[in-house]
């Protein structure tokens, strides 16, 4: 108890954002979307040859003209927490139509020989593009301890095929910067940085906003609330400056609660406790423009039997609009992650902890 005090209190350092407030970007062509989704294809993205589970997928958008579509991440191995468990990965090709075949692309090993230190377990891979076009990672990594005493280590990939290169551990606190973890997807900024929205676990618990810059480089970290109990935001701009974050939280009531920014992330104050059940559970947010959001979530307090697809005009009041995943109370389908591609809305999912399962919606076109 003694130690979690100390931590809480010391953790109230933080790195001030730079001094202008960074913009919020949306996707590109979404200006015209106003019909409803339209399911399009789904099924299961391939898993590595060896590998019995996986969790904790992230989707990441490639640029109009690049063969691929997009690219999937996730933590796959013999089970969760598995010595053998790495970060796998797969693309959605252009031209095929088709997932490419899965491949280990981080290895909790080899990252350990470049660190100078050893790694216990991996999980919660995180992706992104920078302006430049590399690719990074961001991947919770432990050592001694369990996830709550993970760290986030910062990876990245400077060509297409190339290897990914540890760059080192976040620094984001003076306890070997310890307990700080990723989930959800970042929000893009308009000068081409980003903002990873990242939580402090061990003993309390309450989220952060990172702020990168174009180049990748890690520029400030935020405190998102004042709270104990609040983990793996997922961040859902109004406006470019007017930013909510919808929460998972650690307590008996198992409700999604809700942060709000109104200068771009520089402050944050929390928010009347929303009327949505979650099973305590991760939930994956995207914007496509004002007014138009989009919340994959775990409807249901009492398990992760049902995954929903919801839309909302204001990132508080939500309206369900598709049943992604159901099955009985002891089935799962959690930590959704999506992304907006080739003017489709995709989603990705864990399914029954055996794999990742994807599905693609398109808008209706509207009558003229």
């Amino acid at each position: 108890m003694g130690l979690c005090l100390l931590l809480t209190a010391v953790e109230c350092w933080q790195r001030v954002p730079e001094p202008v407030a960074p913009k919020a970007a949306w996707p590109s062509g979404t200006a015209a979307v106003a019909g409803p989704l339209v399911l399009q294809a789904a099924g299961r993205i391939p898993m590595p040859g060896d590998a019995r589970a996986a969790h904790a997928s992230t989707l990441l958008a490639m640029p109009p003209g690049d063969p691929v579509a997009l690219q999937a991440y996730w933590f796959a191995g013999s089970r969760e927490s598995g010595p053998d468990v790495q970060i796998a990965a797969s693309q959605f090709d252009r031209a095929t139509q088709q997932w490419t075949p899965a491949t280990y692309v981080v290895n909790r090993h080899r990252a350990a020989a470049v660190l100078g230190f050893g790694l216990r377990r991996l999980g919660n891979p995180v992706a992104w593009r920078d302006g430049q076009g590399r690719t990074h990672l961001f991947v919770v990594a432990t050592g001694l301890g369990g996830w709550a005493a993970g760290r986030i280590l910062h990876l990245r990939q400077d060509a297409p095929q190339q290897a990914f290169r540890p760059l080192g551990v976040l620094p984001l606190s003076w306890l070997w910067n310890t307990s700080h973890l990723v989930r959800a997807m970042p929000l893009p900024l308009a000068d081409g940085g980003m903002v990873l929205p990242a939580y402090f676990e061990l003993g309390t618990k309450y989220p952060v906003a990172l702020r990168f810059d174009a180049a990748g480089e890690f520029r400030g970290m935020m405190r998102m609330s004042q709270r104990g109990d609040l983990l793996q935001p997922t961040l859902l701009p109004r406006s470019e400056t007017e930013w909510v974050a919808l929460l998972r939280d650690n307590r008996a009531q198992r409700q999604l609660r809700a942060v709000i920014s109104h200068d771009a992330g520089r402050s944050w104050e929390d928010l009347p406790d929303l009327d949505m059940p979650n099973p305590d559970a991760s939930v994956a947010g995207l914007s496509l423009r004002p007014g138009l959001m989009f919340l994959a979530h775990n409807p249901r307090a009492e398990s992760r039997a049902q995954l929903v697809l919801s839309g909302s005009s204001d990132a508080l009041h939500w309206t369900q609009l598709e049943v992604l995943a159901q099955g009985d109370g002891r089935s799962e389908f959690s930590y959704p992650s999506m992304a907006w591609v080739d003017g489709s809305l995709w989603v990705s999912y864990t399914e029954e902890r055996r794999g990742i399962a994807w599905q693609r919606f398109m808008p209706l076109p509207t009558a003229r």
